[in-house]
């Protein structure tokens, strides 16, 4: 299974990620990405990591 984690660095908290994916995404009240699960479900991680335009989603 993959890992993934969030470069709170780079997240600009745009939301795309929660849009494409709300079960392993979260904008929290810090207007950040949280990754709130590691089971993607049907989400195609590689498309949600490319659609980030701040390339803040890392997948491992």
């Amino acid at each position: 299974m993959a890992k993934v984690t969030i470069d709170t660095s780079l997240c600009t908290g745009c939301g795309l990620c929660e849009g494409s994916c709300p079960e392993m995404f979260k904008i929290t009240e810090d207007n950040m990405a949280h990754v709130v699960s590691q089971d993607p479900g049907q989400c195609d991680l590689s498309q949600v990591a490319g659609e980030c335009p701040v390339e803040a989603i890392i997948v491992k």
